[in-house]
């Protein structure tokens, strides 16, 4: 009994490992991630083709974003697709990167071309770059 109980904790542990490094975005994914500090970049280099898109809450969102970001809450994202803009690249962020690989999902099945922010606003202030009230 004891070999079984072990073989079924090594194969639990296996599928809760995929499923974490799904939902980090680690793997499985049809959208780019890339680091705040490649997102910064992108953002200063921008000749109008990119959208920054906030899934956070509309209480986050007051308490500090990026400048010139678009407010689309997670919950709300699927439901809400035609206000974002198809023809230009969608960099997508929230506090911690969770939500917005979850965002970054929904948009790309849509035939959005995604770039996911990795780590999010925590990653974001901790290198000192700006938010708008």
């Amino acid at each position: 009994m004891k070999n079984i109980t072990d073989k079924l904790f090594w194969v639990a542990l296996v599928i809760l490992g995929f499923y974490m490094m799904y939902q980090k975005g680690w793997i499985l994914t049809n959208f780019k991630s890339v680091d705040v500090k490649v997102a910064y970049d992108m953002m200063q280099s921008d000749e109008g083709n990119l959208t920054i898109l906030d899934v956070r809450t509309p209480q986050e969102y007051k308490e500090g974003h990026i400048a010139n970001s678009q407010l689309v809450p997670l919950h709300a994202l699927a439901s809400n697709l035609s206000m974002v803009d198809k023809s230009k690249t969608v960099l997508v962020y929230c506090r911690s990167g969770s939500r917005s690989v979850s965002a970054s999902r929904i948009l790309s099945d849509n035939g959005f071309t995604v770039i996911n922010m990795k780590g999010g606003l925590m990653v974001w202030g901790a290198e000192n770059y700006p938010l708008e009230q």
